[in-house]
């Protein structure tokens, strides 16, 4: 964001990035609640990262699905 405010000085710009940010995060926190839990119950590191990919995939679609259904811009 430092970056971003050093070489446009555009608060809508910044501001917009920073809301957009936080609707990509969302959809990548049970990513870290699932590999650990895949990896404590004995599968392998490549295998769960895959999952916890996949799940991130599947929930990023979901976020711009009720996003663009919410009238929200991303």
């Amino acid at each position: 964001m430092i970056w971003l405010w050093h070489d446009t000085h555009d608060a809508t710009r910044l501001a917009d990035h920073a809301g957009a940010t936080l609707w990509f995060v969302l959809p990548s926190l049970p990513m870290f609640v699932l590999i650990p839990l895949l990896l404590r119950r004995g599968m392998g590191f490549w295998p769960a990262l895959a999952l916890g990919c996949g799940l991130t995939i599947v929930l990023c679609l979901l976020v711009l699905l009720v996003a663009r259904r919410l009238g929200i811009r991303l």
